[in-house]
């Protein structure tokens, strides 16, 4: 069975509605799929139901936008909101509305613009949902008539001018609160992760000790090699093995479904799909 258990959608950073995200799935071979937006489980009966009409499998998930000194996020599927998800929420709300202000005030010196707090909201499509960095990218990108996509990496990313760390959640934060809502925590693509690999294992190994429930071995930026790497590493430790495009957009080169991923029994079974 063909899965990808990580789609962006129009509730973080991604452009699609639900219903779409499903439709290209569908038509793109996978049959379970887990739609995984930044920082929150907004629009998650949506989600069911596009993905039910599709005659898709389905599972819960979302993506925590952690830092350790470079992007760590980690994925977490099957939770539950309650009391310490909506705490959680409310201080990503807050917490993205101070960085966004920080991050256009040092994109605006280095451009010489007026980007606005009401430009980058504006590019959001679900308004109640935590504001994310691409959309502060975007808005940005539009005033200075420069391609998002270019800017990201010389302006925003970690480290560079614009850069901001205001309310950024560590990843042993993000296993905490997946695993208090209930859910499994998987490291989002390792292979994405911008730290020498001696540091890189060592961060594995904590979060491994501290509970991490799996890894995402198959990713849209890994190579062959990264994967079969991160697969050794995940049989090693007993974790889960899971797979995801990192879908955001149709104009993207990543595609839903792609790389291929099949589930084995373990990961099924952990997300309530065997008995």
């Amino acid at each position: 069975m063909r899965a990808d258990l990580h789609i962006h959608t129009y509730y973080s950073d991604g452009l699609c509605p639900p219903r779409e995200i499903a439709r290209l799935a569908k038509e793109n071979g996978a049959a379970l799929i887990s739609m995984t937006d930044h920082d929150s489980m907004d629009g998650l009966a949506e989600k069911k139901a596009a993905a039910e009409e599709a005659g898709l499998l389905f599972v819960s998930g979302w993506e925590v936008s952690a830092y350790a000194g470079c992007k760590v996020h980690v994925l977490g599927y099957n939770c539950r909101k309650n009391a310490t998800y909506d705490a959680f929420l409310q201080e990503r709300k807050e917490s993205a509305l101070l960085r966004a202000a920080d991050i256009l005030k040092k994109a605006n010196a280095c451009l010489g613009i007026h980007a606005t707090l009401e430009d980058a909201l504006a590019e959001m499509t679900v308004k109640d949902a935590p504001l994310h960095t691409m959309h502060v990218v975007r808005a940005v990108g539009k005033k200075a008539n420069i391609p998002f996509r270019d800017l990201y990496g010389e302006l925003f990313d970690v480290g560079k001018p614009a850069y901001s760390e205001i309310g950024r959640p560590s990843p042993f934060d993000a296993l905490e609160v997946i695993h208090k809502t209930g859910g499994i925590a998987v490291l989002a693509h390792p292979g994405r992760i911008g730290m020498e690999e001696g540091e890189k294992r060592k961060l594995m190994d904590a979060l491994t000790d501290r509970g991490l429930d799996g890894i995402e071995c198959v990713h849209s930026q890994h190579t062959l090699e990264e994967t079969e790497r991160f697969r050794r590493y995940a049989d090693g430790r007993g974790l889960l093995k899971t797979g995801g495009s990192d879908f955001h957009a149709v104009n993207s080169p990543r595609r839903i479904g792609y790389p291929v991923f099949e589930p084995d029994e373990k990961l099924l079974v952990a997300l309530g799909l065997r008995l």
